[in-house]
C-alpha cells in the first residue's frame, strides 16, 4: 500500500538521522585527537624549541644629545613684585638610537629534518646552518638627527643586534666578522619589540666619513616546524637547502620561481627581496617606536615575539606532513552520511525491484558498520601509515557487510554484489581525500553518477502500482 511505502520510507529516513548521531561523535574523536596533537608540538617546543624567526642582523648606534635650554621660571610672588620671573639656563640630555639595516644580505641555508615524539604524536623538528654575508654602509655624524642645531652629540658603543624567536635553538656561540675583527654575540637583541636575541657590541666607529663594511656570520639554529626570515636588508637573498620533500612556502613573499625545485631529493629555494618591496624596516622602525612609548604595559616575552612577527613583513619554510591522518580523516568523515545515504537508497530499491523486504533492523546494522569504518580509520592511521590505516578499515567494513548481506539479501552473489558497490565507493573516497584540489568536481561527478543509475534502474518502475501492490 501507499502507506506502507510512506511508512518505510520515514523510518528510513529517522534511522539515518540516528546514526548521524555516533557519526557526529567520531567527528568529536577526531577533533579531539586534532587538539591532543597541537598540545603534542607545543608540549615539545616548550620541553626544548619553538619555532625560529630570524631577523637581522641590525647595525644598532646609540648617541646622546648634549645642548642648552633656556627657560623662564616663576620664582615666586610678593607685594612688591607680583610677577617675578626670570631665564634659567638648563642642561638637556636626549638618549637615541639610529638604526642602520644592511645594504646586501645574503643567507645561505642548510636544514636537516627529523622526527620527535611526544606519545603516538610525531612532530617535525629541524637542525638548520645559516651562514649571514654582506655590507651596511656606515652614516656619517652628520646624518644623526638633533634636537637643536649646535648641540653637542656624544656617540655611544655601536653594536649588531640579532633576532631569534627561541634562542635555545642556538647550538653554537656566533661571532660575527666585522671589518675584518671578530665579535662574539652575547644574550638580548637590545630591541624593545623583539626582545630574545643576540647582540655583539662592536669597536667605536669612525662617523667622519661614509665608508661599506662587510660582515659574516654563522649560526646553528634548531626549531620546530617551520623556519621563517624577515627581509631586513636593502637587497635581500635567501637560499635554502633541505632533503625534506614536502615544503610548504608561507608569508608576504614566495620564492622565485625559476629558482624552486622540488623533487625526490629535497627542494632548493631562493627569495629575492628588495626593500622597495618589503615594509620590513618602516614597521621595524614604527613598532619600536611604540614599544618604546609603551614600555610599561608590555607583554610577556613570547607573547610579544609572536606580536612583533606579526607586525612585519616575514617569509619562510614550513616543515609538515604532506599528509596530516586528522584532517584526511576529518574530511572523510563529512562523507559518512553520503555512504549511508547511498547505502540505504541501494537497499531501499533492491526492495522495490526484488520484492524482497529488508527489516529496519538490518538497515541498521548495516549503517553502524559503515560509521565503524571512520573510527577505525583515525585510530590505525595513528599506529601505520594512512594509505594502510585507510586499506584495512576498508577491507574490514566491507567484508563484514558483504557477508552479512549474503545472508540478510539470501544470496551470496547479492552480497558480493553490494560489497563490490561499496568497494568501488570507499575507492572514490580514497580519491577525493588525495585530490583536495579536484575534490568538489569528483563529489559533484560521482552525485551525478549515482543520480543517474538509480534513474536508469528506476526508469520503467511504475511506483502508483508499487504503492498499491499487496506485497507492500
Amino acid at each position: 500500500m501507499q502507506k506502507s511505502l510512506f511508512l518505510k520510507s520515514l523510518i528510513i529516513g529517522i534511522l539515518m538521522l540516528l546514526i548521524a548521531i555516533p557519526l557526529m561523535m567520531i567527528e568529536g574523536t577526531i577533533s579531539s585527537r586534532m587538539r591532543f596533537r597541537d598540545e603534542a608540538v607545543r608540549s615539545i617546543a616548550a620541553d626544548s624549541v619553538g619555532e625560529q624567526t630570524l631577523l637581522g642582523p641590525v647595525l644598532i648606534i646609540p648617541y646622546s644629545e648634549h645642548y642648552e635650554e633656556e627657560e623662564i621660571v616663576d620664582v615666586g610672588t610678593n607685594a612688591s613684585a607680583p610677577n617675578n620671573k626670570r631665564s634659567v639656563i638648563r642642561q638637556r640630555v636626549v638618549n637615541k638610537r639610529l638604526f642602520v639595516f644592511p645594504n646586501d644580505l645574503q643567507v645561505l641555508s642548510n636544514v636537516d629534518t627529523d622526527q620527535r615524539y611526544r606519545g603516538i604524536h610525531k612532530v617535525l623538528v629541524y637542525s638548520g646552518q645559516q651562514t649571514l654575508n654582506g655590507n651596511f654602509d656606515l652614516p656619517t655624524q652628520e646624518s644623526l638627527v638633533r634636537e637643536k642645531a649646535g648641540s653637542q652629540l656624544k656617540i655611544g658603543q655601536p653594536f649588531i643586534s640579532l633576532g631569534l624567536s627561541d634562542t635555545r635553538g642556538l647550538k653554537n656561540v656566533p661571532k660575527i666578522t666585522w671589518d675584518g675583527a671578530a665579535y662574539e654575540f652575547q644574550q638580548d637583541s637590545k630591541l624593545e619589540f623583539f626582545k630574545r636575541g643576540l647582540h655583539a657590541p662592536l669597536a667605536a666607529l669612525d662617523l667622519k666619513q661614509a665608508k661599506t663594511i662587510d660582515f659574516n656570520l654563522k649560526l646553528s639554529i634548531d626549531g620546530i616546524e617551520q623556519l621563517a626570515f624577515i627581509p631586513i636588508a636593502k637587497n635581500n637573498v635567501v637560499t635554502m637547502t633541505s632533503k625534506w620533500q614536502h615544503p610548504q612556502f608561507f608569508g608576504r613573499f614566495l620564492p622565485s620561481p625559476k629558482e624552486r625545485k622540488i623533487d625526490a631529493n629535497g627542494f632548493t629555494a631562493t627569495w629575492n627581496i628588495s626593500s622597495l618591496s618589503s615594509n620590513a624596516q618602516q614597521q621595524l622602525l614604527n613598532t619600536e617606536c611604540c614599544q618604546n612609548r609603551a614600555q610599561s604595559n608590555q607583554t610577556g616575552a613570547a607573547e610579544g615575539v609572536a606580536q612583533a612577527v606579526g607586525q612585519i613583513d616575514s617569509f619562510g619554510v614550513a616543515f609538515i606532513e604532506p599528509v596530516n591522518i586528522y584532517s584526511q580523516s576529518d574530511r572523510a568523515i563529512k562523507y559518512g552520511v553520503l555512504f549511508v545515504a547511498l547505502t540505504f537508497a541501494a537497499f531501499f530499491l533492491f526492495e522495490i525491484l526484488k520484492q524482497l523486504p529488508i527489516h529496519p533492523v538490518q538497515y541498521a546494522l548495516v549503517g553502524l558498520a559503515l560509521v565503524l569504518f571512520f573510527l577505525l580509520l583515525v585510530s590505525l592511521s595513528e599506529h601505520m601509515r594512512f594509505i594502510t590505516a585507510y586499506a584495512i578499515a576498508s577491507v574490514a567494513c566491507i567484508g563484514l557487510i558483504g557477508f552479512y548481506l549474503s545472508y540478510a539479501l539470501r544470496s551470496w552473489k547479492r552480497g558480493l554484489g553490494f560489497g563490490t558497490a561499496l568497494s568501488l565507493l570507499y575507492g572514490v573516497l580514497f580519491g577525493l581525500l588525495q585530490s583536495e584540489n579536484n575534490a568538489l568536481v569528483m563529489g559533484s561527478l560521482l552525485l551525478f553518477c549515482v543520480l543517474a543509475a538509480i534513474m536508469l534502474v528506476t526508469r520503467k518502475v511504475d511506483w502508483y502500482q508499487i504503492g498499491k501492490s499487496p506485497s507492500n
